[in-house]
């Protein structure tokens, strides 16, 4: 068994989640996963690391499933509800996955996959049927978990962690952030990547807390929620929280103080996943008295880094590394710089996921000879705390000998009053290499690029300006909130 399922029975008769309205006790989470892991094992003693995929939107069910692999020895790959199909079949022939575990309302999206890939769809109903079985021993180096990358720069990779892994993931967060067991979280995000599945569930989980689901994310419904008082911690994305701004803005004075002062009882949110705008930071903090914790993480190494729970928060920077997690600043020659000198995150320690699936070369090239794990995520020390100046691949342009950060310029476009919100990219140029080039969403129909550019000459060097300006009504975004640059760039 491993440590968060053993974990389970010191807290059975406490609330673990609440899901669709319904409240589930971690003995009923213990008996589901259990029933699931002797359905899925069918006499055998052992899973042996057979990979069970599973489309279950967040629930009760998805817990249980993900539990009950891990228990008969599984491997989980958990796949994403707004996915096309195509990006499915892709996974679960990436993966090798053996059975797909289906919620009702997918099993007829997925039922075309039997003949194309000859993968076995099993509704959801029969796999939490009562069944018994001896359960294997599960040794904490057992591979537990596949998460596929959102594939940015190339086709989604499958990002293989351990159980000691996710135990080194879990328990860095939970003595980091203090969680208890009389802690109240909301899980708004995605179940197919780490922000949902360990910031959120499972450190409530192992912590003997509850973790109440939202399938679908509504403004009202949070607010609500988080009117309702239950709440001790609330994680989310940024654009999250831009979304609960605005619905903020749009309620009577009246209630804009209710919602307020409920929020502001909270003893913590976070936001990740994306750069944080430092605007939305401060309109937050002025709306809820909360100044949100930001931290840096990535599917291959869990959580790096995180700004104090009890301490400093500085806008723009995610902090420290976390406990257990060893990290440096390197150059391109793999040197490590100094402070204020820009450099590549390189991550070591338990919580640093073990391969990419069925890709020993791409494994390999992820490592130094010496064992870090190269993020391609470029920052600085900054007095004390580090910076994420972006993406190498994506967030860093390089101009005329430059290297630029685009989160930068975006943090000052949005300071601009006719400014919503931004992206900046850099596009290929014969001369400069690539230019700086901006998309607009702006807060009035009419954008005058002259003045804009005019105001920017006040705010930064002439070579971070942009060259190129394009307006939309909305960014190109993934399911986590992120802006897909690379979808971005065509626009231009």
């Amino acid at each position: 068994m491993t440590q968060l399922i053993e974990r389970a029975k010191n807290f059975k008769g406490r609330t673990a989640l609440v899901s669709h309205g319904n409240s589930y006790s971690y003995r009923q989470l213990l008996q589901a996963s259990q029933n699931i892991a002797a359905n899925l094992l069918e006499g055998k003693s052992d899973l042996n690391e057979a990979r069970i995929a599973f489309l279950v939107p967040p629930s009760f069910e998805y817990t249980a499933i993900q539990w009950g692999i891990w228990a008969g020895g599984g491997i989980a790959v958990p796949l994403c509800d707004l996915h096309p199909l195509p990006s499915i079949q892709y996974v679960l022939e990436d993966a090798q996955a053996d059975i797909v575990i289906a919620h009702a309302d997918y099993v007829g999206f997925l039922k075309p996959l039997e003949a194309i890939i000859g993968i076995s769809v099993v509704g959801l109903e029969s796999i939490l049927e009562e069944s018994t079985s001896e359960l294997p021993e599960i040794d904490s180096a057992r591979r537990a978990m596949i998460l596929y990358t959102s594939g940015t720069t190339s086709k989604p990779k499958g990002v293989v962690t351990t159980h000691a892994n996710i135990e080194a993931q879990i328990t860095t967060l939970v003595n980091a952030w203090e969680w208890e067991k009389d802690d109240y979280i909301l899980n708004i995000l995605p179940l197919h990547h780490v922000h949902g599945i360990i910031n959120v569930m499972s450190c409530a989980l192992w912590s003997g807390a509850c973790c109440e689901f939202l399938p679908k994310f509504d403004a009202e419904k949070v607010w609500s929620i988080i009117e309702s008082g239950r709440l001790t911690l609330f994680m989310a994305v940024p654009t999250i929280y831009y979304k609960l701004i605005s619905y903020w803005g749009e309620v009577l004075p009246e209630q804009q103080k209710v919602l307020s002062e409920a929020a502001s009882k909270l003893r913590l949110m976070v936001s990740g996943s994306a750069a944080l705008p430092v605007p939305v930071l401060e309109k937050w903090k002025e709306i809820t008295s909360q100044t949100l914790l930001e931290r840096y993480g990535m599917t291959e190494i869990g959580m790096g880094l995180s700004n104090s729970y009890r301490g400093q928060r500085r806008p723009g920077h995610v902090g420290l590394p976390l406990p257990g997690v060893e990290m440096q600043l390197v150059d391109s020659d793999n040197y490590v710089v100094g402070e204020n000198e820009p450099g590549e995150f390189q991550i070591k320690g338990p919580s640093v996921f073990k391969e990419y699936w069925r890709k020993p070369e791409a494994t390999q090239k992820a490592f130094t000879e010496d064992g870090w794990f190269i993020t391609g995520d470029i920052g600085v020390l900054n007095n004390g705390l580090y910076k994420i100046l972006g993406r190498d691949s994506v967030d860093i342009i390089k101009s005329g000998g430059y290297k630029i950060s685009a989160l930068e310029i975006e943090d000052v476009l949005r300071k601009h009053e006719l400014v919503d919100d931004c992206a900046v990219v850099g596009l290929p140029d014969e001369e400069w290499g690539e230019v700086v080039s901006a998309c607009i969403v702006p807060k009035k129909e009419e954008l005058d690029f002259e003045l804009i550019t005019g105001w920017l000459k006040e705010q930064l060097p002439a070579y971070k300006i942009p060259r190129n300006y394009i307006v939309r009504k909305e960014l190109p975004r993934n399911v986590l909130g992120k802006v897909t640059k690379n979808e971005l760039k065509k626009m231009f």
